[in-house]
């Protein structure tokens, strides 16, 4: 549903006169606050939206499969904790637009679920989608990070991945 919701908005945003890539968050800018929900929603042309695309349907599902109200808590909480970047690790008036925090937060979730998850069951067929996921995405999870091109916020990455990480400590079942 948020991808096809990106790619309509993409759509529109070529269409209609503007660039709604203006309401995306800002480095120090807290009256951009209202990116902490817009911007993983705008992408700056058709290969951002694309690169984003696949591995949020994919890691979201991952996600969305433990249901849709931990799918939508786990969204709220990368985004809340993936906006920290953006706003306050970039230069002054940095824009920053892009589901590639949240990609970067579903990564993290994922891999931190393996060991809060309760039951030795729930771990092992946890830790096998882990190894999975780390396999398909480590390597540009960690380029992402660690070696970013220019333009591409490195600081939205790294706290979006923070808040996976945050979001499944969070949210885990007590034994």
């Amino acid at each position: 549903m948020l991808v096809a919701l990106m790619w309509a908005i993409e759509f529109l945003d070529r269409i209609l006169p503007g660039q709604w890539e203006r309401f995306g968050l800002r480095g120090w800018d807290f009256s951009s606050l209202g990116g902490i929900v817009l911007a993983p929603l705008l992408h700056t042309d058709w290969a951002h939206l694309a690169g984003n695309s696949v591995p949020f349907v994919v890691l979201g599902a991952l996600v969305a499969i433990e249901g849709a109200r931990r799918y939508w808590l786990v969204t709220a909480l990368i985004a809340l904790v993936g906006a920290i970047g953006p706003l306050l690790l970039t230069a002054p008036g940095t824009l920053t637009v892009g589901a590639s925090g949240l990609v970067f937060g579903y990564f993290a979730y994922v891999m931190t679920r393996v060991v809060v998850v309760p039951g030795v069951r729930h771990r092992l067929l946890f830790g096998a989608i882990a190894v999975i996921v780390a396999i398909a995405y480590g390597g540009v999870m960690f380029a992402g990070i660690f070696a970013a091109g220019a333009g591409v916020s490195w600081q939205g990455h790294l706290t979006g991945a923070i808040g996976g990480i945050v979001a499944a400590l969070v949210l885990r079942e007590r034994d």
